[in-house]
């Protein structure tokens, strides 16, 4: 415990030119008595602390104690501060992890680099969850996170409908989309099978005794956007046929599925020469669906097919004419 809290002292006063016994005490969570006493140890095993007395005295190093990271632009080093993304990995138990690798890398920087971890905080922040939700960690997923990191299999247990079911699985990789928590893992019993599974789905895990070895052909994020993609295609079940003004095909890939509004109005005919709407057949989740994404777009949009569809449509411009008037 005490060579961990020396050891981050030394680290603490490479990243910076000096640091007082309060700031030491407040980053090491002990008394300034305690880092006192540190700072004695660490002079008498050879390393070079000295103590400026007076108002704005401190701790430093002296004689160019420092192990440096040759080779590193300014770039590079603060591209190498924007790889981690707390929120995650706080989520995943690896926060106190993150946080010692990014002060031992400040520490070894070149002096010229010191505030590279600051200017790309300052300057990017990522906040992953959408508009209008609370996302809520699943209470699983650092256990699933380490499973993760070890190559080692995992007994996982998981709603599916009404039921639960149990697979053995072999956890390749995490994924934070929106919000959620997904794991990508091989099934032991097919190992050809490759699935999605939503972490806060999972009632139980139990990491096994056996590691797996990983297909060297496996890479995440090739994975995730075929297995994305294909699940975004899988819930548009449905057709509708609708006619769209100039400016309601420009809206369309805003208020549908992106893709599917792209391909529609890539094969749609020629515009009609009268008025120049384009009339598309578009695939939608379901006619529900689509009733709520078209009627944000508007007086730019006309339904022509389905007529139940094409109803709704009739009832929510009566309705409409009926409040605001003729």
């Amino acid at each position: 415990m005490r060579a961990a809290r020396l050891i981050k002292m030394v680290l603490l006063l490479q990243s910076r030119p000096s640091m007082t016994a309060a700031e030491l005490a407040r980053e090491l969570e002990v008394s300034e008595r305690t880092v006192t006493r540190d700072a004695q140890a660490l002079s008498e095993a050879g390393v070079p602390v000295y103590a400026d007395r007076g108002r704005a005295g401190g701790y430093r190093l002296v004689g160019g104690y420092r192990t440096r990271l040759t080779g590193l632009g300014r770039s590079e080093a603060e591209a190498l501060f924007l790889s981690g993304v707390p929120g995650a990995l706080r989520e995943m138990g690896l926060e106190d992890a993150a946080s010692a690798a990014r002060l031992k890398v400040s520490a070894a920087l070149m002096p010229s680099l010191s505030d590279a971890s600051r200017a790309a905080a300052q300057r990017f922040h990522l906040d992953a969850p959408g508009w209008f939700t609370e996302p809520k960690t699943p209470e699983l997923l650092p256990a699933v996170a380490d499973a993760v990191w070890d190559d080692r299999r995992l007994l996982a247990r998981y709603r599916r409908g009404d039921s639960d079911v149990e697979r053995e699985l072999e956890p390749y990789g995490l994924v934070l989309k929106a919000g959620v928590w997904y794991l990508c893992a091989r099934v032991t019993a097919n190992l050809d099978s490759f699935r999605v599974y939503r972490i806060d789905r999972f009632t139980t895990v139990e990491p096994g005794a056996e590691r797996f070895v990983r297909d060297p052909d496996f890479e995440l994020p090739a994975f995730w956007d075929e297995r994305a993609e294909q699940f975004a295609r899988s819930i548009l079940r449905a057709e509708v046929v609708v006619r769209l003004s100039a400016d309601g095909a420009r809206r369309l890939p805003y208020a549908v599925d992106p893709a599917a509004a792209r391909e529609a109005l890539e094969i749609a005919g020629e515009p009609d020469a009268d008025d120049g709407w384009v009339t598309v057949t578009l695939p939608v989740e379901s006619e529900e669906v689509a009733h709520s994404q078209l009627a944000g777009l508007g007086p730019d949009v006309e339904v022509l097919a389905p007529e139940s569809l094409r109803a709704r449509f009739t009832n929510d411009a009566l309705r409409l004419a009926a409040l605001y008037g003729t």
